[in-house]
């Protein structure tokens, strides 16, 4: 199991943990893997990370329904260098979580990895447009990254893909 340094606030870090440590990681995760908490299956996690991905570039749209002022002060959670809360709860998913889409975890990984390298190469040229986060509200493709960023990282140590790496600031 490797560790990956948590490092939000590393445009650099990021950019290579959502290009390559993310998916290498992932390599290990099998149809049967169990998690450490929560009770989503290896697919279900992998498809949740293919939703989050789909609604920064557009392909999937959520409500906030944080109020406005509220907002601001949960996007304070994008720059903090802590790890997402093991329960966290995604309000757009209190009604549970869609339906699977793909044949098993190998081909939502594929998937996955094709959805980020969109959400990769659309955040340079649309740098300036927002789109729609459950929590967060509309954010550009920097916060995206950050929340992405978390977001894997999150699950990738959920099902023991990763051990927690030391915070490099």
């Amino acid at each position: 199991m490797t560790a990956i340094p948590f490092e939000v606030n590393d445009p650099d870090l990021r950019d290579r943990f959502l290009r390559h440590l993310l998916f290498d990681a992932l390599s290990a995760l099998r149809d049967d893997t169990r998690p450490g908490w929560g009770k989503m299956t290896a697919q279900q996690m992998v498809e949740h990370l293919i939703w989050a991905v789909d609604l920064s570039t557009g392909k999937a749209e959520a409500e906030c329904t944080f109020p406005e002022a509220q907002r601001e002060r949960l996007k304070a959670f994008l720059s903090d260098n802590r790890p997402t809360p093991r329960e966290f709860q995604n309000p757009a998913l209190a009604a549970g979580l869609p339906t699977l889409r793909y044949a098993g975890t190998a081909d939502a990984t594929a998937a996955l990895r094709r959805e980020v390298g969109f959400f990769l190469d659309q955040a340079v040229a649309v740098a300036g447009a927002t789109r729609m986060h459950p929590v967060f509200g509309p954010i550009a493709a920097e916060e995206w990254a950050r929340s992405h960023f978390k977001h894997c990282y999150h699950h990738l140590l959920q099902f023991g893909l990763i051990s927690e790496g030391n915070n490099v600031s």
